[in-house]
C-alpha cells in the first residue's frame, strides 16, 4: 500500500523568532527618526497644566496631526510642515514637491480635504529656489490646492531651508483624541509604488494621473464621513512603529501590532517598518465597522487590512510569528508628552 500524501509539519522555533524580535525592538527603539521626535516636548510645554476635559478644545491643541478649529459645518484644519536644510539644499525638486504632500497627508489624517498653502523659505541660490517654488506649485497644481504666496528670502548667508504650512477642513474628524479600548488598528496603504533609491522612503504617485492622485488622499475624509474609521495618524518619519507611539500618546492607550499581519512589498520586513510612505495611514475602526470598512476597499488597489487592536494597557506589544515583546511602554517613557497618562482613555466622538 502507497502511503498517504500528507503535507509536511512544520515547527515554529521559538527561540529564533524571540531573538529577531528582540534585535528588531532593540534596533527600531534606537531609529534618530524616533528620536528625532522628542522635540516635539518643547509644544507640548506650552500646553495647559490641566488637560481641557472638552473634546472641542482638545483638537484645537497641538497633538493631533493638525489643529481642528470649530466652525459652520465642520472644522477648520491648520497645519505646518518643515523641511531638513540638507534635503532642501541637495534635492530642491523633492523638497518642494515633499513639503505639499506631507501636508496634504495630514489634511488627509484628520478627515479632511486641502485647500491651500503657504511657505517660507531661505536659500543662497538662485537657480535652486527657482527649481524649489516650482516644484511647490507643481505638487499643488496636482493635489488641487490653492497657492497662496508666503515669503521669500535669498542671501548668500542664508542655509537653505523650507517650511510650508496648510489649510483643509473637514465635515467629521479624525482624532487619536478618538482612540478607546476595543478598537480594531488597521494600516492603510498603497503597495503600488517603489523605493526611493537606498532611503526608507517608499513613493506610489508614479504613473497616477493628477485626478487619481486627488482622489486617492481623500479617502480618509470619505472614511470618517461614512464613519468607517474614528482616528488616523499618516505614517511618516519614524515609520510604523514610531507614528503608533505618537499615535496612543494623547490617551495612553495601548496597542497589539502582528507584525506578520503587516501588508508589505517584497524584502526586508524591517525597512518597510521604517519607511515613509507618502501615502499610509493607520487607523483606528469600532468592532462593529471592520466588516464595512474591508468591503469599501474590496475593489481597491489600495490594501486596508487588520494588523491589531487598541486596549488599555498604554503599551505597544509586537506578534512576531507567536513571539511577542513590548516595544514601547507609556507609562514609563512618553515620546512627545503630548498627552499620555494625562488623557483618559474613555473620550468618544
Amino acid at each position: 500500500m502507497r502511503p498517504l500524501n500528507r503535507r509536511p509539519s512544520f515547527t515554529i522555533d521559538r527561540t529564533v523568532t524571540d531573538a529577531k524580535l528582540a534585535t528588531l525592538i532593540s534596533k527600531h527603539r534606537e531609529l534618530p527618526e524616533i528620536k528625532a521626535k522628542r522635540a516635539i516636548r518643547h509644544a507640548a510645554a506650552m500646553l495647559p497644566s490641566t488637560s481641557a476635559t472638552d473634546l472641542k478644545a482638545r483638537y484645537a491643541q497641538p497633538g493631533d496631526d493638525c489643529a481642528a478649529l470649530p466652525c459652520p459645518g465642520g472644522y477648520q484644519l491648520l497645519a505646518m510642515e518643515g523641511m531638513l536644510p540638507d534635503f532642501v539644499a541637495k534635492d530642491p525638486k523633492a523638497a518642494g514637491w515633499s513639503s505639499v504632500m506631507v501636508n496634504v497627508s495630514d489634511i488627509a489624517a484628520m478627515g479632511g480635504r486641502a485647500t491651500a498653502i503657504v511657505n517660507a523659505f531661505w536659500h543662497h541660490d538662485d537657480e535652486s529656489s527657482q527649481i524649489l517654488m516650482h516644484h511647490i506649485k507643481r505638487a499643488c497644481d496636482v493635489f488641487g490646492l490653492h497657492f497662496a504666496g508666503g515669503h521669500s528670502s535669498i542671501s548668500p548667508a542664508h542655509t537653505p531651508s523650507l517650511a510650508v504650512a496648510i489649510t483643509g477642513y473637514a465635515s467629521k474628524l479624525l482624532s487619536c483624541h478618538h482612540l478607546r479600548p476595543g478598537q480594531r488598528l488597521f494600516i492603510l496603504s498603497d503597495l503600488n509604488g517603489r523605493w526611493h533609491g537606498d532611503l526608507p522612503y517608499w513613493g506610489c504617485v508614479g504613473g497616477k494621473s493628477p485626478e487619481q492622485i486627488r482622489n486617492q488622499w481623500q479617502i480618509p475624509a470619505e472614511l470618517a464621513e461614512r464613519g468607517l474609521a474614528v482616528a488616523a495618524k499618516d505614517i511618516s518619519n519614524g515609520g510604523i512603529l514610531g507614528t503608533l507611539i505618537m499615535m496612543l500618546e494623547l490617551t495612553a492607550c495601548g496597542a497589539t501590532l502582528d507584525l506578520n499581519a503587516i501588508p508589505r512589498p517584497q524584502g526586508d520586513l524591517s525597512r518597510w517598518l521604517q519607511a515613509f510612505q507618502s501615502f499610509g495611514f493607520l487607523l483606528a475602526v469600532e468592532a462593529e465597522q471592520v466588516t464595512p470598512l474591508i468591503q469599501f476597499f474590496q475593489h481597491s488597489h489600495l490594501s486596508c487590512t487588520p494588523v491589531g487592536s487598541i486596549n488599555d494597557s498604554a503599551c505597544i506589544e509586537l506578534d512576531y510569528g507567536g513571539s511577542r515583546g513590548v516595544f514601547w511602554d507609556l507609562k514609563s517613557e512618553q515620546l512627545t508628552n503630548m498627552g499620555g497618562a494625562l488623557c483618559p482613555p474613555s473620550i468618544s466622538p
